[in-house]
């Protein structure tokens, strides 16, 4: 069932760059949530199943606590996702020499497919919409945002602001 477009964002706040960033990253994150239901309809399912096997697919063969924590989810999420992609064929557990009981996560000839059809599929969404864009402001943007998300993930200095009150 396809859910309703996210309303559009209008307000612009006047408490400086970053949180206008912060913001618009919100803004478009749920865009694109909805975008990714048009486009991949049933077969892409959810965001989590996409990001779990593309990683999968990007990175090699990882343990559901390594899934998990490259998302920052818990591992019991991580592995109903997990689950299901095996269940789906799309992945397979191989025994990890490292972990007796952690088995490693294993994409299949089948998910490197789907993973295939739906890079094929972003790259002619992306196409629509990139032109006019520069390849200088793409490329600054996307150092922003990567190094306000490094600072989130390498300093917990953001946590002394909730003793704040």
């Amino acid at each position: 069932m396809p859910t309703r477009a996210p309303r559009r964002l209008r307000k612009r706040h006047e408490r400086g760059e970053l949180r206008a960033i912060v913001d618009e990253s919100i803004g478009l994150f749920h865009r694109l949530r909805w975008v990714a239901e048009q486009i991949y309809g049933e077969g892409g399912r959810s965001t989590a199943r996409r990001g779990v096997l593309r990683g999968l697919a990007r990175y090699g063969a990882q343990t559901v606590p390594e899934l998990a924590r490259a998302r920052s989810l818990r591992r019991q999420s991580v592995q109903e996702v997990v689950d299901s992609l095996v269940a789906d064929g799309l992945a397979r557990r191989l025994d990890n020499p490292e972990h007796a009981r952690s088995k490693r996560v294993q994409i299949t000839a089948r998910g490197t497919q789907l993973v295939e059809r739906m890079d094929r599929v972003d790259e002619r969404v992306l196409a629509t919409i990139e032109p006019g864009l520069s390849r200088t402001d793409l490329a600054v943007t996307a150092r922003t945002i990567r190094i306000i998300r490094e600072r989130f993930e390498a300093s917990l200095r953001w946590r002394s602001a909730l003793d704040q009150s």
